[in-house]
């Protein structure tokens, strides 16, 4: 069965940089969508950056101009480059995987990568 493992959070100061990447492994294909969603504790998970099945890409206005989503599809992976972190954006990440999103729901999600922002 497949998974996705995201990697590269960690603790980084205000006005830093973090990339965050998102491995899709074992039988997950046709990645048509691909997702960020982040986690406060108290704070209901948000959607902070995806791109659709049918080409959109969207972004929670609270990160519009600092985070940008991408991915290699030969790498099968998925990357989220936050820039000018903020106290704020400090979260648990976490990606979802989808051939058909926001049609269908997601097909796989990940465990979560903590990003903590210090000010």
């Amino acid at each position: 069965q497949g998974q996705l493992v995201e990697s590269g959070g960690g603790l980084v100061q205000a006005g830093g940089s973090l990339r965050l990447s998102c491995a899709a492994t074992g039988n997950i294909f046709n990645i048509n969508a691909m997702g960020w969603y982040r986690q406060a504790p108290g704070i209901r998970r948000e959607l902070v950056a995806a791109f659709t099945a049918d080409g959109r890409t969207d972004y929670a206005d609270s990160v519009k101009g600092r985070f940008t989503i991408s991915r290699d599809n030969a790498k099968n992976t998925g990357y989220l480059q936050m820039n000018s972190l903020k106290p704020e954006d400090t979260a648990r990440y976490y990606c979802a995987a989808g051939s058909a999103w926001p049609r269908r729901e997601w097909d796989a999600w990940g465990q979560g990568t903590q990003v903590t922002v210090s000010s």
